[in-house]
């Protein structure tokens, strides 16, 4: 098998596995939608196709990134951390030492190569061509998420446009709220690539807008890539085939031609308008603020075209595993800057921005603050309000286990690390935007050149003894759910680890 080559084939995927409800009777795309994924989200429940939209002719499809499972469906993958070995293996090319590696390096190189989007002359997401005032946003379900949002909102788009110095694509996923049948605002944040190409243009850029694409490359969108990187090769890449791209009809771009709909505009630079409220993957609304605006001037679309959404909220929603994927998949990346990091989590109830939790192999005195500086340095993680270092052998996931080094290990007059730097777009915490306060706790054990006493060995039953209660379990008479192991009764976990790791 290969991921999904459309979203068509992603649908007939989730359904083969039980991972796809269809829902006939009518819905509204005004908030009744939210509720219902919500309630699904939360559940641990399946993707929903609502075939009978309230003030459309076209599904929805929702929930499609919704678990653990459906994540590792759509790379065609065992775990995310198999996706993120993948990448790895390109990451860690080394010069050959004989016949055997020249011949893996030659099939990895070539691997990247073929990833470059191709271009073909026909596509099925221009089968339907909308220009002018043929061309309205009213002809597609887009949902108004939550009470106070001040419109629908086009919610999993993936953005395209152009730097307008060197030409380089830039695909990113940025919210659109509809101002009416040809307009919206498109929400370019400051720390985002779009926002650099339009800043960049003098007067004009042209954009263009896929909707429906394979979860792939719908994902690669989404994903925090240097600005010099393409994200339909690393869509390429990841899914083992190019991207095909087809010439847009009013604007000079290339376009996904397996997408289910494409729309086609312009955005002038001197033209902004307030959007928002909005309610955000934070769990709070984002003010009204001033962006720019989207001129739209032809919808192209398969015949039945299907429009995805996606509801952000308080956590956990759809997102989660959109980010949860990043954070594996980007593991090796990140190591090959800080190698010392063993594995990172993200928490999905920190929204992820909020707080970082490394593990690694420390090295020397102040190791762990070094480390926070350079997760501060890092790309988007740039923006990360708080770290948490933890000992190599500290499994970073269990959250239990991080709480326990941090009340067993800080000496808050020491370890704690107070500082100063950018902050997310969307955190409305600190007194002033863009910027604001940030948390470093070093949990790790200290030694004697950090100016700690004789730190204490930590209690553990020695294996013999481990190994005897194991054989004789039986007769002891006592159930549990895992007697082996780690020599603890372990707690049945909470219900959001339980949703989280299905």
């Amino acid at each position: 098998m290969a991921p999904p080559a459309d979203l068509r084939a992603w649908i007939a995927l989730l359904e083969r596995e039980g991972e796809l409800v269809r829902v006939a009777t009518e819905v509204d795309p005004e908030l009744e939608i939210t509720e219902i994924t919500d309630r699904t989200v939360k559940a641990g429940g399946p993707a929903l196709l609502f075939e009978n939209v309230k003030g459309s002719s076209r599904p929805l499809l929702i929930n499609q990134f919704g678990t653990e499972r459906r994540m590792c469906l759509a790379f065609d993958a065992p775990s995310l951390d198999s996706v993120a070995e993948k990448l790895s293996d390109v990451l860690e090319l080394q010069p050959p030492a004989g016949l055997v590696d020249k011949v893996r390096g030659l099939q990895k190189l070539k691997s990247i190569a073929d990833s470059r989007p191709k271009t073909v002359r026909r596509a099925p997401s221009q089968e339907v061509v909308l220009e002018g005032d043929d061309a309205s946003l009213d002809l597609l379900p887009i949902q108004t998420c939550w009470p106070d949002d001040a419109a629908p909102f086009i919610t999993l788009p993936a953005v395209i446009t152009k730097d307008p110095r060197t030409g380089t694509r830039n695909v990113g996923m940025y919210r659109m709220q509809k101002l009416g049948p040809r307009a919206t605002a498109m929400h370019w944040q400051i720390h985002k690539d779009g926002r650099a190409d339009y800043l960049a243009t003098d007067g004009r850029i042209e954009v263009a807008v896929a909707l429906g694409l394979d979860p792939v490359t719908a994902y690669s969108a989404s994903a925090p890539l240097p600005k010099h990187i393409d994200e339909l090769m690393l869509a390429g890449f990841l899914r083992g085939e190019p991207v095909e791209l087809v010439q847009a009809k009013t604007v000079d771009l290339e376009v996904p031609a397996n997408a289910e709909i494409v729309l086609e505009g312009y955005i002038d630079k001197d033209e902004l308008t307030d959007e928002g409220p909005f309610g955000d993957h934070t769990g709070y609304y984002t003010p009204a603020e001033p962006f720019p605006v989207f001129r739209l001037t032809a919808i192209t679309m398969r015949r039945d075209a299907i429009y995805p959404s996606i509801v952000v909220g308080k956590p956990p929603q759809e997102d989660a595993w959109l980010g949860k994927a990043t954070e594996r998949i980007f593991l090796p990346a990140i190591r090959m800057t800080v190698p010392e990091i063993v594995d990172y989590d993200l928490p999905i109830a920190g929204a992820f921005h909020n707080c970082c939790i490394v593990s690694i192999r420390k090295a020397f005195p102040g190791h762990a603050q070094k480390v926070m500086h350079a997760v501060w340095g890092l790309g988007m993680l740039s923006l990360t309000k708080s770290v948490v270092v933890v000992d190599e052998w500290v499994d970073v996931h269990d959250y239990a286990e991080v709480m326990f080094r941090v009340g067993a290990n800080v000496d808050p007059a020491r370890d704690v690390l107070l500082t100063e730097g950018p902050l997310d777009h969307l955190d409305h915490a600190p007194t002033r935007q863009f910027y604001g306060g940030k948390i470093g706790i070093d949990a790790t054990h200290k030694g004697p050149g950090e100016g700690t006493r004789e730190w204490p060995p930590e209690i553990e039953m020695t294996p013999e003894v481990k190994a005897l209660v194991d054989r004789r379990w039986g007769e002891y008479g006592i159930s549990l759910d895992n007697p082996a192991g780690n020599g603890q009764i372990r707690q049945s976990p909470r219900p959001l680890r339980r949703l989280l790791r299905r």
